[in-house]
């Protein structure tokens, strides 16, 4: 597909001719293209029609016709490839879309922020400890945490051991769906433990008993079930940071035109990554995926615009989606000029709040955190400023885990600086826990009932 008449044909190599940020070096080439031709060979983890009804409800959402959920780890570990781990995921999504269905009125589009999110850019190529410098970690996909040199050399077999692991992710959470684990019947199914007596969790059950109180009254009023309500579509998402990789999975289908990433239904570019002149837009600009991209500081008006152009020449509704980081200190000043740019050029985006990344500090102790009360504000901020622009917040992006980890301060569960220690997890950036996610999903739905009105 020539994604542009105005730019180069496109090809799934052509970014290669760009500069390439964020990607490691493997000392041995052979063996990293013997990797990649088997990548190329192996079944895709998600199918062109997928992505196409996909793209078809994001279209919906760019109208205010459906809601955007996507969330999940900041990164993924092999180890966590485990059917417990999965369901916790699943289950917290689930019950978030829940929530916002009855508080937005709308119909939500569940993304899974899994199944490949394997890979993580950093802000540094190396790290140094006691004299001793070595590569970075760059996620389970490329090499491994240990602080061993052997470790961090990027090892090119471990692609293949992520995409089995997505392949597995991807599988369980469809034989999952597929046999009834979504049934908004049987809400019960997603309970996941709060550690204590909760505000949180008597608003939820309260609100489950509602739904399921009016299920079983429309029900009754039709004279059997609803098919509808048994089953959810779901679909993965993860940022196609490593192009090596995202190439290798990116094939031509039957029936259809142009080329499509099978390795995700729904691949973003990072706020590191988003260079007009860089690797990664030239990679995503050629895609049939629905695709999306960070913007944060330091981003303009007319960046905004050039990346409208060039990754949605045809203005297709539901092809692009922009998601906002900015943090609370910078989102009333950087985002309306962005948003009346896009605008004034008629553009037809998504425009999706991340309120985690511009939130991130770091404790005294040296500990990544985020705040509860910071991450809403931007959330809230932005639905405000959406609002005032005469357009609408269109969905959210959430890191966060079903898992009662300590990881984020605040929120009703009350976590201090002194909790962090508890049972932090996460090998990168920190996570809303079950608690805070579900109150998270409770407030928005409050800010979904106004824009429903």
């Amino acid at each position: 597909m020539d994604a542009n008449s105005q730019m180069p044909a496109w090809r799934p190599d052509s970014w290669q001719t760009k500069p390439a940020a964020q990607q490691p070096v493997y000392p041995d080439r052979q063996a990293l293209e013997a990797v990649l031709r088997q990548l190329g060979e192996l079944p895709p983890l998600v199918s062109s029609y997928e992505v196409e009804k996909l793209k078809g409800q994001l279209a919906e959402a760019v109208r205010g016709e459906r809601f955007l959920l996507q969330g999940g780890d900041c990164s993924e570990n092999f180890e966590d490839c485990q059917s417990g781990v999965i369901a916790a995921k699943l289950k917290i999504l689930l019950q978030m879309s829940l929530v916002l269905v009855q508080g937005g009125r709308t119909r939500v589009i569940r993304v899974g922020r899994f199944a490949g999110q394997y890979a993580k850019p950093r802000s540094a190529d190396t790290e140094t400890r006691a004299g001793v410098t070595l590569p970075v970690y760059r996620g389970d996909m490329v090499n491994r945490q240990t602080f061993d040199a052997e470790e961090r050399t990027p090892d090119p077999t471990l692609l293949l051991r992520g995409y089995e692991r997505a392949g597995l992710t991807v599988n369980f959470i469809r034989a999952l769906i597929d046999g009834g684990f979504a049934d908004l019947h049987h809400p019960e199914l997603w309970q996941l433990a709060f550690e204590r007596p909760s505000p949180v969790a008597d608003e939820y059950h309260a609100l489950v008993r509602a739904i399921t109180e009016s299920l079983r009254f429309i029900e009754a009023l039709t004279g059997g079930p609803l098919a509808e309500m048994s089953r959810v579509d779901f679909y993965t998402s993860h940022e196609g940071l490593h192009l090596l990789y995202e190439q290798a999975v990116t094939r031509r289908v039957p029936r259809r035109e142009g080329w499509y990433n099978l390795g995700t239904h729904f691949p973003w570019i990072g706020n590191r990554t988003r260079a007009l002149d860089g690797a990664h837009v030239e990679y995503f600009r050629g895609l049939r995926n629905p695709v999306a991209v960070k913007l944060g500081p330091p981003v303009t008006p007319d960046e905004a615009l050039a990346l409208c152009r060039v990754l949605n020449p045809d203005n297709e509704p539901g092809r692009l989606t922009f998601i906002t980081r900015f943090g609370t200190g910078r989102v009333a000043s950087e985002l309306p000029p962005l948003v009346r740019a896009v605008q004034s050029g008629r553009h037809k985006v998504l425009w999706v709040c991340d309120p985690m990344h511009g939130n991130t500090e770091t404790t005294p102790q040296g500990i990544k955190t985020r705040r509860f009360e910071r991450i809403l504000e931007e959330l809230e901020t932005t639905f405000e400023i959406l609002a005032d622009a005469g357009t609408h917040l269109g969905g959210v992006h959430f890191e966060l885990t079903g898992d009662n980890v300590t990881e984020c301060l605040g929120g009703t569960c009350g976590l201090t600086e002194a909790d962090l220690t508890r049972d932090y997890r996460s090998r990168v950036d920190p996570r809303l826990n079950y608690e805070q996610s579900l109150e998270m999903a409770l407030r928005l739905a409050k800010l979904l009932s106004r824009q429903a009105r």
